[in-house]
Order: structure tokens, then C-alpha cells, then sequence
């Protein structure tokens, strides 16, 4: 039998191990109930999440979340970071604000996040404060989004997931040949336009670096590429001739584009900088 000391720790370690089954995050993704807030609707919880990327999910929202977002370094840089957000087809049950200093300001209605569509704004915008809609059940509620931090090129408007449209300094291209999330060469197949994106069909000769798989291998002996490309309707492309060098982040398993000068150009900037030894890395342009 067991002693009242031992019993009352006994509860103890159930009653963490129940709170830890409702409540966990690893820095980088979160997941909660609103179930442990009932009794305390007017708490509000906060929620710190320090990576370049991952995810939330609050299940059966009640009162409030303050999520703050933010790089696990700090740099006078990471002011100019800006975080976009893809909330999930399925997630309801709140309203989303940006709180800055105690003011809010509204990002998603609860309608809005059914669109699933990406969402940005500037890191000094502030967190974003998750409010449960009131409603008698909360069973089917669920709010869910993915998060990414964006380090974007100068000049880019921080709510969007794009670079700005034009061109690239002979800088910047260098720039990007050596630290985007994709290198490619390559040519334009087609050009598909919808409210506001562009979605550019490419097939490419040469690959010199994807993050993660968006161009896939057609296979075969001629070793070739294809995949879409995502810019702003506003930039304008057109199918044309010729070969590009493509480059660009990935963002929610999406390629955006940032430079893309024509290959020739590209080439004739990357030999000055080689002759010169000013290149900031080294590309196999053979």
C-alpha cells in the first residue's frame, strides 16, 4: 500500500503527464487544446516559437493565444525579416491580429483562412494575437496555419512572398547564384496568369541547387528538368527564347522567383567577377 506521500506525488507526475498530452511544442511547431482553458476563457496563453519555419495547431479554441515568432538568433538583420502564413483549407474557429504594443490590428478574419492563402507581414508588425470566435460547441474547431520566415531582397514589399519585378543588380545576380533556394538554366515553356500570380512553366538544362524537390527529372539520357516558377501578374513575363538562369526561394513547397537575368548576361557578370576574383562562389558553367 502506498504511503500518502507517495500517492500525492504519484497524482503529481499523472497530472504533468496529462497537461504535457494537451500542450507541446519543440520551439519550432505548437499544439494546444483550448480545452485547458475552460474554467479561464479570459487567460491569455503565450506561445514563443523560434525557427525559420513550422506550424501551429490549437484545437477547440477558446479565449486567446499570443504567438510570437521570431529567429533563433538574434541580428540587427533579423529586423528585417518579414513571416508569412498559410492557414490550413480546414482551419475555424478564430480571428487573427497582429499585436503590436498592445494594439491589434486584423490579419484573418475566421472566413478568410478557409482560402488558404499565404499571408506576410514585417517581424516588427509584432505577434499575432489568435482569438476564439465565442460559439456553443467547439468540438469541430480547429485552427491550424504553417509559418516561414522570409529574409527578403531590398526593396520587396514585406506582405508579399515575391521579389520586387525589376531587374537585379550585376550584385544581386552573384548574390543569388550563390545563396537562393534553387539555381537553375534553363527556358520558359509556358506562362499561366491568375488574379494576382503568375505560375511559369520551365524546363531547365542544367540544376545547380533546389532546396527541396520542385523541379523533378524527366529522365532519360539528356538529363532535363521541369517545374513551375511563381511571380507577381504585375511582372509581366512573356514565353520567350533563349535560356535564363532562375533563382528564387522556396516557400510552403512553392518556387518564387527573385533574379532571373537572361543566361548570357548572367554568364558575362560571373566571368568578369571570376577574372577579377570577386565571386562569392563557384558555379560549373561548362
Amino acid at each position: 500500500m502506498l504511503s500518502p506521500f507517495l500517492a500525492h506525488l504519484l497524482s503529481v507526475v499523472l497530472l504533468c503527464r496529462i497537461a504535457r498530452s494537451q500542450y507541446s511544442s519543440d520551439q519550432c511547431s505548437w499544439r494546444g487544446s483550448g480545452l485547458t482553458h475552460e474554467g479561464h476563457t479570459r487567460d491569455v496563453e503565450q506561445v514563443y516559437l523560434r525557427c525559420a519555419q513550422g506550424f501551429l495547431e490549437w484545437l477547440y479554441p477558446t479565449g486567446a493565444i499570443i504567438v510570437n515568432l521570431r529567429p533563433n538568433t538574434l541580428s540587427p538583420a533579423a529586423s528585417l525579416l518579414s513571416i508569412c502564413i498559410k492557414p490550413s483549407k480546414e482551419s475555424s474557429g478564430t480571428h487573427i491580429y497582429l499585436d503590436r504594443l498592445g494594439k491589434l490590428r486584423l490579419l484573418l478574419r475566421e472566413e478568410d483562412q478557409a482560402e488558404g492563402r499565404v499571408h506576410c507581414f514585417s517581424i516588427q508588425d509584432g505577434a499575432l494575437f489568435i482569438e476564439a470566435v465565442p460559439q456553443r460547441d467547439i468540438s469541430r474547431k480547429i485552427t491550424a496555419f504553417q509559418y516561414e520566415l522570409v529574409n527578403h531582397r531590398p526593396g520587396a514589399d514585406p506582405q508579399s512572398l515575391s521579389a520586387p519585378c525589376q531587374p537585379c543588380t550585376d550584385a544581386e545576380v552573384l548574390l543569388a547564384a550563390c545563396t537562393s533556394d534553387f539555381v537553375a538554366r534553363g527556358s520558359i515553356l509556358g506562362v499561366a496568369e491568375t488574379d494576382d500570380q503568375t505560375s511559369v512553366t520551365v524546363s531547365l538544362s542544367a540544376l545547380y541547387r533546389q532546396k527541396t524537390q520542385v523541379f523533378v527529372s524527366g529522365g532519360g539520357r539528356a538529363k532535363r528538368w521541369t517545374g513551375f516558377v511563381k511571380m507577381p501578374s504585375q511582372c509581366g513575363v512573356k514565353p520567350g527564347e533563349g535560356e535564363f538562369l532562375f533563382t528564387g526561394t522556396v516557400r510552403f513547397g512553392e518556387a518564387w522567383l527573385s533574379c532571373a537575368p537572361r543566361y548570357k548576361d548572367f554568364l558575362r557578370v560571373y566571368q568578369d567577377a571570376q577574372r577579377q576574383r570577386t565571386n562569392p562562389c563557384h558555379l560549373d558553367t561548362d
